[in-house]
């Protein structure tokens, strides 16, 4: 066995701000009956790597399992590497289900249809997000011949999974969270599309149109598009594609849905085709995937690799050869809720490692996000993470076995490595995990130098960006009033202490140009098999057409899906500039609404 080591020591006490043990208290720590936690983070952590570690086994001896052990608590305990909630939740407890990310298939059929909705809940209630397409259902007023009725269409069907997932409290942790996915040809689109017009309506989904190729050249070039019945394939409607597209950016404007998925873009690295096409994602669109597939995610703390002003390649390989060889393991140790489901994800074994704290990261190189030099050090840190996460999985394959279903897969000819798992790289918003972590959100920017985090059933996390302080204690313009001051200034360098080059180091998600958010996405893409989740922020008084430029703009760049926010353009969002003068905001606990990096991983 070849399992990579980090000489480094656990810390007896982990490094975790207040809010971290907060959360961590409401959410991931094993509770007595009166629901108080009878375990400490640290214990935690020792928990989920010794549960992991036991996959070993299978493949090595009893000191493999011990050497695995250390390990993976080494870089969990050092907030190194982290993965998602619902191994921290459920590993080495009675549900042992460690997958995030679930897609459902949902036939033009009605048990079919509340065989999803029963299967949707059971996933939900270990921990799990789910994702739908819905462009097989028959639009409504389709006359059905088996009973000489009108079909009901499937926003009638959503509103059913819609409050079967809010009577659903996942393994007591959180509100369970959707993705409803339907194509641009289907002949309910634009009802869709403006299907969370009122705040509170499907609101556990997130929604997105599923746009194909011939769709968005009809909308670039002004032609007719043809919408189609599910149900036999026959042309319904011939509208403009622009008047499907001004739609669909008018309500994402409006409220932040519907995003966008590039169907043709996704399956052109479907890595197991001949197993069907993908058609959906997770709820927050990092993770495509088959009907009845899972994933597990993970991410790495990039915050945590820069030393000396630059960063510690050394160490950041040693992690990613970790954390894929953990994220592997969890395939083995994971209960999953279906035998179909089990069946699929052992089949291709998919994983996906990401990256936080890559905003952090660029602060800490001196480098703004909105530069050149930004997208420069996206490129180039996870193209190592890829390379990384590629050989570690090759390396498995030779020691393992590669996943089972490698015949057929883009992966079965003679010049490719094999793989022992189908895809290896994502980027997850990281929501949660960021702030036990005590790092920015996935490869977000910061969101503000100072804001509330609206969680944990109505919870409001104050939080202060550590960087900042800490240079404007370093730098002397720190005083009790700064944050006031900042907060009464429409920038950052507009606040006479702050120096200028602080300022332009600590640009916020909204004074950063939508060109610069889409370019980082577009960035991280091209290393990633699976695909990224980025929220474009936008301001208060952002234009329709803004939207539309954002959407055409990561179709062009090479980009899976899109999601923007425009700030205030909800009641509830998930963060909040607290300083803000004159605001008052609630938030809706539970399902990820779109917003800043949400809860969901």
């Amino acid at each position: 066995m070849n399992i990579p080591i980090i000489h480094a020591e656990i810390p007896a006490r982990v490094d975790l701000s207040e809010n971290a043990r907060l959360v961590l208290a409401r959410r991931y720590l094993k509770k007595d009956d009166r629901g108080e936690p009878i375990e400490a983070p640290e214990d935690m952590f020792r928990r989920v790597a010794a549960n992991i570690a036991q996959a070993e086994l299978q493949w090595g001896t009893a000191g493999d399992v011990h050497a695995a052990e250390e390990q993976f608590n080494g870089i969990m305990s050092r907030l190194e590497f982290l993965p998602n909630s619902p191994t921290l939740m459920n590993a080495g407890r009675r549900l042992q289900q460690l997958a995030a990310c679930f897609v459902l298939p949902v036939p033009d059929d009605i048990e079919a249809i509340f065989d999803a909705i029963k299967y949707a809940a059971i996933i939900h209630k270990s921990g799990g997000g789910t994702g739908f397409s819905f462009s097989r259902i028959r639009p409504a007023g389709d006359l059905v011949e088996s009973s000489s009725g009108r079909a009901s269409g499937p926003i009638s069907f959503m509103k059913v999974f819609n409050y079967a997932t809010g009577a659903i409290s996942q393994g007591g942790f959180r509100r369970g969270a959707n993705m409803g996915v339907l194509r641009c040809d289907h002949p309910d689109v634009e009802r869709f599309a403006r299907a969370k017009t009122e705040e509170g309506q499907l609101e556990n989904f997130n929604i997105s149109i599923a746009c194909t190729r011939p769709f968005m050249e009809a909308v670039r070039d002004g032609r007719q598009f043809d919408l189609l019945n599910p149900h036999g394939g026959r042309v319904m409607a011939r509208v403009p594609a622009r008047q499907i597209w001004e739609t669909m950016t008018l309500q994402a404007h409006g409220t932040g849905d519907p995003g966008a998925i590039f169907l043709d873009r996704i399956n052109a690295d479907n890595p197991t085709p001949r197993l069907g096409p993908i058609e959906c994602t997770n709820p927050c669109g990092e993770q495509p995937l088959l009907p009845y597939e899972a994933c597990n995610l993970g991410s790495v703390n990039l915050n945590k690799v820069v030393r000396g002003g630059g960063i510690d390649w050394d160490h950041l390989r040693l992690i990613v050869r970790l954390a894929v060889r953990f994220l592997d393991d969890c395939i083995q140790q994971s209960r999953y809720p279906l035998p179909q489901i089990n069946d699929i994800v052992h089949g291709n074994r998919k994983i996906g490692l990401g990256v936080m704290g890559f905003a952090d990261m660029l602060i800490r190189l001196g480098v703004p996000y909105d530069s050149r030099k930004a997208l420069d050090a996206a490129d180039e840190v996870m193209g190592f993470v890829r390379a990384e996460a590629d050989a570690a999985s090759a390396d498995l394959a030779t020691e393992r076995g590669p996943f089972p279903n490698l015949v057929g897969s883009i992966y079965d000819r003679p010049e490719s490595p094999a793989y022992r798992n189908a895809c290896r790289t994502t980027v997850a918003p990281t929501g949660t995990l960021s702030i036990l972590a005590g790092c920015s959100s996935g490869i977000e920017p910061i969101f503000a130098l100072a804001l509330e985090r609206h969680v944990l059933d109505g919870a409001r996390l104050f939080e202060v960006n550590p960087l900042f302080e800490e240079v404007a204690r370093q730098r002397g313009f720190w005083t009790p009033h700064l944050l006031d001051d900042i907060a009464a200034a429409p920038s950052l360098a507009q606040v006479k202490a702050v120096p200028p080059d602080v300022a332009r180091l600590f640009v916020t998600a909204h004074e950063i140009e939508a060109k610069w958010h889409v370019q980082v996405q577009a960035a991280f893409q091209k290393h990633v098999d699976n695909a990224v989740s980025k929220t474009v922020n936008l301001p208060f008084d952002a234009a329709v057409e803004d939207v539309s430029e954002v959407y055409q703009m990561a179709c062009q760049t090479g980009c899976k899906g899109i999601t923007v926010f425009r700030d205030r353009s909800r009641t509830h969002q998930v963060l909040v500039r607290s300083l803000e003068p004159g605001r008052e905001v609630e938030s809706a606990p539970g399902a990820c609404n779109r917003g800043e990096a949400c809860a969901r991983t």
